[in-house]
């Protein structure tokens, strides 16, 4: 099988665990690295975390250092921030973080090496853009070497998720997001319109629980203990797991629809970090494609699915097994 090379770029948070977990599932993808970065949860947090799910899936798959904090804006944590490390019962510690170097520089050698052999990268962020906009501002070597960017953020038709004109990504590290916007590297954005569509409900945890093994399970009770549920807003039960669908869409781009458009950002003042996008006058061929519709339920049946599965796909040569 040609495995499609992906990078992730994550700020765990339960639903980055999603993303992590359904990638590691997936034949279909190589994870030539993680890096975990601040986001919804400062730095050290988001490398433990990340380190945590790896040793939970017995995988060893280079993990980096992202940003510390945004480019040039004040910090702003995730409203789930308060939930910190992930509880020792259910995702245990897999010792003391050792990052192998910063996202920035490996996200940049990765894709000057896939370069210079004629192939492509895929990035896939899925927390604010920092450790990103760097790598792509140190030149056109490095972005002919990703050929698409998948990113959670924005919100055009929701309100946002920390304050009401913005999703929190974006809001973030805005700075870092109009650079990724300018870049000239295809897009493919998955804005809270989208992610709002699509949410796990008791019923989808009982069936991991029921059809998986512990990691299924773990994956179940961090989702529960993290309270992602809001009938109010969403008008009926269940919680998104925002950053699985941009890996879901490499998995099956037929579960979504989507449309071209220019997109921008405000990165200064009251509204910083709402982005906005012009859906009338996008060129054919234009390189950004905002999802606008998600098909719920198969999108909730691969990920359950290969959940469930994922303790037997064989996803690594078994040297890259932690015994």
């Amino acid at each position: 099988m040609n495995r499609r090379k992906v990078i992730l770029d994550v700020d765990p948070g339960v639903d980055d665990m999603a993303a992590i977990l359904l990638a590691l599932a997936s034949p279909e993808l190589e994870i030539v690295g993680i890096c975990a970065g601040a986001g919804n949860v400062p730095r050290q947090v988001a490398l433990e975390n990340a380190q945590r799910i790896l040793a939970m899936a017995k995988v060893d798959i280079p993990l980096l250092a992202g940003c510390e904090k945004p480019l040039l804006r004040d910090q702003v944590f995730g409203r789930h921030c308060a939930h910190g490390v992930f509880p020792d019962n259910l995702v245990p510690p897999a010792g003391e973080p050792k990052p192998l170097g910063a996202a920035a520089a490996f996200i940049a050698k990765a894709a000057r090496s896939a370069s210079a052999r004629g192939e492509a990268i895929t990035l896939c962020a899925s927390g604010p853009l920092s450790a990103v906009a760097l790598a792509l501002a140190l030149g056109e070597d490095v972005r002919s070497g990703i050929d698409e960017i998948t990113i959670m953020g924005g919100a055009f038709r929701a309100l946002g998720n920390l304050v009401p004109w913005a999703e929190f990504n974006m809001l973030a590290d805005p700075h870092a997001a109009a650079m990724v916007f300018a870049s000239g590297v295809p897009i493919t954005l998955f804005p809270l319109d989208v992610t709002l569509e699509v949410l796990v409900t008791g019923e989808h945890l009982g069936t991991l629980r029921a059809n998986g093994g512990a990691i299924a399970s773990a994956f179940a009770d961090v989702f529960v203990g993290a309270d992602r549920e809001d009938p109010v807003r969403y008008g009926r039960p269940g919680g998104p797991v925002h950053d699985a669908l941009p890996i879901a869409y490499l998995l099956a781009p037929e579960l979504f629809a989507f449309t071209t458009a220019r997109l921008g950002i405000v990165s200064e003042g009251p509204q910083m970090g709402h982005t906005f996008a012009d859906f009338s006058t996008a060129e054919p061929g234009a390189k950004t494609q905002i999802a606008q519709t998600a098909d719920e339920a198969a999108v909730l049946d691969l990920l359950c699915s290969r959940l469930a599965g994922i303790e037997t796909t064989s996803r690594y040569p078994s040297e890259r097994i932690i015994q």
